[in-house]
Formats: C-alpha cells, sequence, structure tokens
C-alpha cells in the first residue's frame, strides 16, 4: 500500500508591513547625523551652521565683555583712568561707567556678559561637536537671550536718551546680541521648540537675514540721528 506523500511545505513568505511616511520629529535624536533633520529645513537652522551662529556671536560678546571687565576693574584702581574707547565726549565707555545704569544689579553688568557668553559659546562647543541638546535645553536657551536682548534695548534706551554717551565695547555687544537673538529664535521655531503655525516658521527662517538688516539700520539710524550734533559739528 503506497503511502502518500507528504504535502509539499509552503513557501515561507515575508510578512510585509504598510509603509507611513514618517514623521520629522522638531528635535532629531541625541547622535542623529545631518541626514535625520528635515529636509527643507534652512540652512541657518540646521544643526551644526548654527553651531557656528553660537560660536560667532558668542565669542564676539564675550570678548567685549571681558575688554568692559578689564577696563571696570582698571577704573576701581584708579580713578583718573583713561578707557581704550574714551574717543571724545559722545564715545566713552568710562564716563558711562561712572553712571548708575552700569552697575544695575549692584556689579558691573560686563559680569552679566561674560557669564551669558560663555553659555553661549559652551553651547556653540557642544553642537559642533556633534550632540543635540534637547528641546528643553533650547527652550532655556531662548528665554536667557530673550532676558538678554530684553536688557540690552533698555541700555540702548538708556544711552541714547537718559545718558547721552555710548560705550563702543557696549555697541559690540548689541552688534552681537541682535543676531544671536533673531536666528535663535528663528531657529527654535523651524524646529518646533517655539510652537507656532508653519508660515510663521517660515516666515522667521526665509527672512532672518533681512530681519537682522532691518534691525542693524534702525540702530545706527537712532545713534545717527541722536549723536547728530557729533557728526555734523557745532
Amino acid at each position: 500500500m503506497r503511502t502518500p506523500a507528504p504535502d509539499a511545505d509552503p513557501p515561507m513568505t515575508t510578512p510585509t508591513t504598510t509603509d507611513h511616511p514618517a514623521e520629522h520629529p522638531s528635535e532629531p535624536p541625541a547622535g542623529a547625523g545631518p541626514a535625520s533633520e528635515a529636509a527643507g529645513t534652512p540652512a541657518l537652522a540646521r544643526h551644526r551652521p548654527f553651531g557656528v551662529v553660537l560660536l560667532v556671536t558668542g565669542a564676539v560678546g564675550w570678548i567685549a565683555s571681558a575688554i568692559l571687565v578689564l577696563e571696570r576693574l582698571a577704573l576701581y584702581e584708579d580713578p583718573g583712568h583713561t578707557t581704550s574707547c574714551d574717543i571724545n565726549p559722545w564715545v566713552s565707555c568710562g564716563r558711562v561707567m561712572g553712571t548708575w545704569q552700569s552697575e544695575l544689579f549692584g556689579f558691573p553688568n560686563p559680569l552679566i556678559g561674560i557669564v551669558a557668553f560663555a553659555v553661549v559659546l559652551a553651547t556653540a562647543m557642544v553642537v559642533l561637536s556633534g550632540a543635540r541638546p534637547g528641546r528643553w535645553y533650547w527652550a532655556g536657551l531662548q528665554a536667557g537671550v530673550t532676558l538678554g536682548m530684553g536688557f540690552v534695548g533698555w541700555l540702548w534706551f538708556q544711552a541714547l536718551y537718559e545718558i547721552y554717551i555710548l560705550c563702543l565695547y557696549c555697541m559690540i555687544v548689541w552688534a552681537a546680541m541682535i543676531p544671536l537673538f533673531i536666528l535663535l529664535t528663528a531657529r527654535n521655531l523651524a524646529h518646533g521648540v517655539i510652537p507656532a503655525p508653519p508660515a510663521v516658521a517660515r516666515f522667521a527662517t526665509g527672512w532672518a537675514g533681512t530681519l537682522i538688516a532691518v534691525v542693524y539700520v534702525a540702530v545706527a539710524g537712532s545713534v545717527f540721528i541722536q549723536f547728530l550734533p557729533a557728526f555734523t559739528g557745532p
């Protein structure tokens, strides 16, 4: 009696899954490479280019703050010291340092810059090394830079309309803070750290350079108008 041949084993099949478009997280996971960033992310909002932004603005602001601290220490030692930016009656760091606005919190304002810009530089090193701080870190940095920008705005108003004297190194700090604030805000909008409609994020990243130029022109124009006698003579 013939035994029926066993049925052939059915061919093995590989389970199939339905592919779903991957959703890009607002902040790529730690250790992810550049390919993990959204394809449409503007260059200035991408990881390493933004690290360069932090490095440049942080270095400029820190150096200017450090010079101001050294000049302030020299004035403590010798009240008759002439600072390196005592250029004329309208541009004089030494005269500005003699006002109450220069020590708003009971100590020289540049000490705040030394600490704040050191944090920016440390962040730049972390970012350029390839590490990716979490969303909470960027939110904290945004809060700190926003407060710093508000303080710079207050100092600008005091210098132009209350003290009526300019501090050259202070203006260098202003020049560093403006792009730092605008570009950080644009970066955080692009990555969803700051919740906003997509149109707002696109506008911020697409027009960030123009916004920086507009603010620079506005500040320079306000200085020129307020100190017109210094440019035109009596």
